[in-house]
């Protein structure tokens, strides 16, 4: 794998090295204000993002801050584009996250969730609208799909979170036979399984709420695109129109959804590259495009990510140290506390002596008197 994927990159520096060449000239040129106008629209496409799961979550009734959604949107995202099955890490970094914040473990599934299918179908909806304005008749198709999926998902859903017990026989089976599998009893983690069902069926969202979110979700990509076609200004291919940029964004999108390399680099690049150049650019500008794209949307983002990722670890930890160190507090309070009890118990046995004392006492001063 490594020796073919050497030749295709050494096939490439050798048929594509006069358009390398004139892409390095253009990008020591660029124009700075279309490059600052392609990051900001960049800034903008990732607090789209959180502000989506802010949206859903808000909706239904958690009231997480902006600032905190910010954050793990781009600690998130580090994870998921550059590390080894980063999605996992991800969603697991985002559940936890929430949780941390106060947001119950449905609550936290659900949002999580919802918010990878809204930005799924968001990219189609994009990707289709833009087919249908270029006249691809195969867009209306795939929007057609799309949408008649999108209702079946979501009626579906809605009966089960109406009617959770006729998950009941279904779950119970599926969990027994992996309980047999991990030689556990038949209905273990039943209960739990239909409890957590249970408090989904309790998330309801408003309607005005769930609005936004999908509006965000679009706002997200689109984003990203404008920025993809500023960095064309930044470089002089500014004779590139909307609707083919718009495909070959969404092709380039497309190819990341494919896991061969961390980030989708060289795959996404390469869609994004013959994308372009089909839409009327040459392969230097493309190139170049396509490489101060990448150094924004890849390097500064995903730079800013692992850094929010560090800072959130070591605000994790000290927030560790913290709750420990308050324990000991407690535990010195409650040994001064038994302490206090013993010498309150010694106390109570000097009151009873003081006590039989003074009845002794009294026993002698009567016979004097």
């Amino acid at each position: 794998m490594a020796v073919l994927m050497a030749v295709v990159l050494g096939a490439e520096l050798i048929f594509g090295w006069p358009a390398l060449t004139e892409a390095a000239r253009q990008l020591r040129t660029p124009h700075w204000g279309w490059v600052s106008g392609a990051l900001a629209a960049e800034i903008v496409s990732m607090g789209s993002y959180a502000r989506m799961q802010w949206a859903l979550l808000r909706g239904a009734g958690q009231r997480v801050s902006v600032r905190r959604h910010v954050a793990m949107a781009y600690a998130a995202h580090s994870l998921s584009v550059t590390l080894p099955g980063g999605p996992l890490f991800s969603t697991s970094f985002n559940f936890r996250q929430l949780r941390r914040y106060g947001v119950s473990s449905a609550e936290a599934s659900w949002c999580i969730a919802l918010s990878g299918v809204l930005s799924t179908g968001a990219l189609i909806l994009v990707g289709s609208v833009g087919g249908i304005l270029a006249r691809n008749t195969g867009s209306w198709r795939t929007l057609l799909g799309y949408a008649c999926g999108a209702i079946a998902v979501t009626t579906a859903v809605r009966l089960l979170a109406k009617h959770p017990l006729w998950l009941d026989r279904p779950v119970r089976a599926l969990l027994g036979g992996v309980n047999r599998v991990r030689r556990r009893p038949p209905e273990h983690g039943a209960d739990w399984l239909l409890g957590f069902v249970n408090q989904l069926r309790a998330i309801r969202v408003h309607p005005v709420h769930f609005t936004v979110a999908v509006l965000l979700a679009c706002a997200n990509w689109l984003f990203d695109a404008l920025c993809l076609w500023m960095c064309c200004v930044a470089v002089g291919a500014d004779q590139i129109n909307v609707v083919p940029l718009l495909i070959a964004y969404c092709a380039g999108m497309a190819a990341a959804s494919v896991p061969v390399v961390p980030g989708g680099l060289g795959v996404v690049d390469a869609a994004l590259v013959l994308g372009l150049v089909a839409g009327g650019l040459t392969s230097a500008s493309a190139v170049a495009a396509v490489v101060l794209y990448r150094m924004l949307s890849f390097g500064f983002i995903i730079g800013a990510g692992w850094l929010v990722w560090l800072l959130l670890r070591h605000r994790a930890k000290a927030s560790g140290h913290h709750a420990k160190a308050g324990d000991h507090p407690a535990e010195a309070g409650d040994h001064h506390a038994e302490a206090g009890g013993h010498h309150a118990e010694a106390g109570g046995h000097h009151a009873k002596v003081s006590g039989n004392h003074t009845r002794v006492s009294g026993n002698r001063v009567e016979p004097d008197a």
